[in-house]
């Protein structure tokens, strides 16, 4: 049974919002997204306690606090290192493959070049996470 996730989506680039925002509404599910444009914005929604997202998908590539340096907050927040958080970026490094499975991420992504390839990856995942059984 497929259930609605509260999303926590972390990019700086609001075309990339503008893309993740319509294939979540193609995938016909009424997932909610909640939107940050940076690791600062984020840990602020966060606090703020409002919505506790099931899922964080988090660009690597910002200004203010980065990814990674987000990932560590979190990962050392005893109330929020429990939330999955899937790294959904270009880079595809391996130092920071390593580094961000090291702080303990639940999956890592490369955002695919071409449109569809991105609605079929982020589909995938969307499907994935809605299988899970989360906190």
């Amino acid at each position: 049974m497929i259930k609605l996730l509260n999303i926590l989506f972390v990019e700086d680039d609001a075309i990339e919002v503008m893309m993740f925002n319509r294939v979540v509404q193609k995938t016909g599910f009424n997932h909610r997204l909640i939107e940050a444009n940076n690791g600062e914005e984020a840990l602020s929604i966060l606090r703020a306690k409002d919505v506790i997202p099931d899922i964080i998908l988090l660009d690597l590539n910002m200004p203010k606090l980065n990814g990674i340096e987000f990932l560590k907050i979190i990962k050392n927040d005893e109330e929020l290192n429990h939330i999955p958080t899937i790294i959904f970026t270009t880079s595809n490094n391996h130092r920071d493959i390593f580094k961000c499975y090291k702080i303990g991420i639940a999956g890592y992504i490369i955002k695919p070049l071409k449109y569809d390839d991105y609605l079929v990856l982020v589909k995938k995942t969307l499907d994935y996470w809605s299988c899970n059984e989360l906190m």
